[in-house]
């Protein structure tokens, strides 16, 4: 006999085909996309967006749900279904649409303007964008400000006061850590071997670990784009992309690491549930918790690379020159930089308070777009000693503002927090902290498919971390995971 929950199942799945396919032809517009078709794919964003909407908000779905849960059937799962009905159904399609083509020709006009560092060519578009984040937080509704409903889309149950706290409890330590970090860096002069890296062979390299952590090349592969990232065109269908440097192997094979991360995530939920909150990934401090745990707590560990520095060599023969020990003085060098996605572990969530502080002046509306560069450079000064030499390297360096994410970046530092802790709790078990210290991986992957991956998005964040750990968020873990690697 077929359920309510059922023909739920069935009006999730239609949805979750046609948002799989937007996500595909967003995962083109972002590598093979040629410039001239960026108008076109922005009305296809925009269609496919509204009609996913619509099958989402419709009738028919909300009478399924009802049902669902007027017979009983998986209240928890109907439930975290309810809550995404009832935010979805605020938004009209009309909304929808509008943000994914200011969302396309956004992503587009920063682009060119990070090119030639021109904030005033990308000023337009952010004010669009910004008009229409406040306007989903109106209709959303918030408790405090309006930067609270934006940052519930990303991280559920977090709200700017919350965060805030949080941040100004961290942000006094994390400054005397990074500060002592980058001195102590300054006084060992260690660098890894001059270029040139070539590119294929770090492809070749990059793919060879991935496969080693567990990402599944039948179910994913590597491709190349400005900003790297990770996305899900379907169950079994996980994108990584990465950049280039060939003066520096390392930024490609850490960003392959962290996008990895974010796959193994998205390869370890239940792919039966694909489309439900059960299938789907908890929240993007979740989310960054696994990408940051796989770059930092394994990528730049001593065993890691006691296994893997010579297979580098074997691709890079000038590394055959390098010890250990000075590779991994290199790799752990703390120093301040103007780039978020280049920065060190020390010093990364000086860039994220840095963030978060602007972005919720900008949606309260204490900061206007067009003084964003001016107190850009204001903030890093206090933060970080030193002025942006241009737009580039400061507001404009980030896709985010483009695709409309306010209220995504504090989701990077609950991740570090999350990633630290999960890592520390995983590694009191003495099979894992075996294994790690020999690289193998195996184990460790299969308890966080146990206590994050196969749980999806029914618990909260919190509770996924509390259940894994033992312990409510903190950022405990983390500090001390800093302290013990740079001092």
């Amino acid at each position: 006999m077929t359920t309510a929950f059922d023909l739920l199942r069935t009006l999730a799945r239609e949805r979750a085909v046609v948002a799989s396919a937007a996500s595909v032809i967003g995962w083109d517009q972002e590598t093979y996309l040629p410039d001239d078709g960026h108008s076109w794919r922005a009305d296809q964003l925009a269609w496919l967006s509204e009609k996913a909407h619509e099958l989402g908000t419709s009738a028919a779905w909300g009478d399924a749900l009802a049902a669902t849960e007027a017979e009983g059937s998986a209240p928890a799962l109907a439930a975290a279904m309810r809550r995404e009905f009832d935010r979805a159904t605020k938004l009209p399609g009309e909304l929808v649409a509008r943000e994914a083509v200011a969302s396309s020709l956004g992503k587009q006009a920063w682009a060119a303007a990070r090119k030639t560092s021109d904030f005033a060519a990308f000023a337009p578009h952010l004010e669009a964008l910004l008009a229409i984040a406040r306007e989903k937080a109106e209709r959303w509704g918030y408790s405090a400000e309006p930067y609270d409903a934006l940052v519930d889309a990303y991280e559920r149950g977090a709200t700017a006061a919350g965060i805030a706290t949080l941040f100004d409890a961290l942000q006094p330590r994390l400054r005397d850590l990074a500060a002592a970090a980058v001195e102590r860096s300054n006084n060992r002069d260690a660098k890894l071997p001059a270029g040139p890296y070539p590119i294929a062979a770090q492809q070749a390299f990059n793919a060879e670990v991935a496969a080693s952590l567990g990402f599944d090349f039948k179910a994913g592969r590597i491709d190349t784009t400005t900003h790297p990232f990770c996305t899900t065109l379907g169950p079994r269908d996980v994108r990584l992309t990465t950049r280039y440097d060939e003066g520096d192997f390392t930024s490609s094979l850490f960003g392959v690491m962290h996008e990895a991360g974010h796959g193994l995530y998205e390869q370890g939920l239940p792919d039966a549930e694909f489309g439900l909150p059960s299938g789907d990934a908890a929240s993007l401090g979740i989310h960054e918790s696994q990408s940051r745990l796989w770059e930092n707590h394994v990528g730049r560990s001593r065993p890691f690379w006691e296994k893997w520095l010579p297979v580098a060599a074997k691709h890079f023969p000038q590394l055959a020159a390098i010890t250990l020990d000075d590779f991994l003085a290199a790799i752990h060098r703390a120093e301040f930089s103007y780039v978020r996605v280049e920065a060190d572990e020390a010093t990364y969530d000086l860039h994220i308070l840095l963030r978060f502080g602007l972005e919720r002046r900008l949606v309260s509306g204490e900061l206007s777009v067009k003084d964003v560069p001016a107190a850009w450079n204001e903030s890093f000064r206090d933060l970080f000693g030193m002025t942006p030499p241009d737009d580039a390297r400061g507001c404009l360096q980030d896709i985010h503002w483009s695709m409309g994410g306010l209220g995504y970046f504090p989701t990077y530092t609950l991740g570090n927090l999350n990633a630290a802790q999960l890592f520390a709790a995983a590694t009191s078990r003495p099979e894992i902290a075996t294994a790690n210290s020999k690289a193998d991986y195996a184990p460790l992957l299969g308890w966080l498919r146990e206590h994050v991956h196969a749980r999806g998005a029914v618990p909260t964040p919190a509770e996924i971390i509390e259940a894994a750990t033992g312990s409510p968020p903190s950022p405990e873990a983390h500090l001390a995971h800093l302290k013990s690697r740079y001092l």
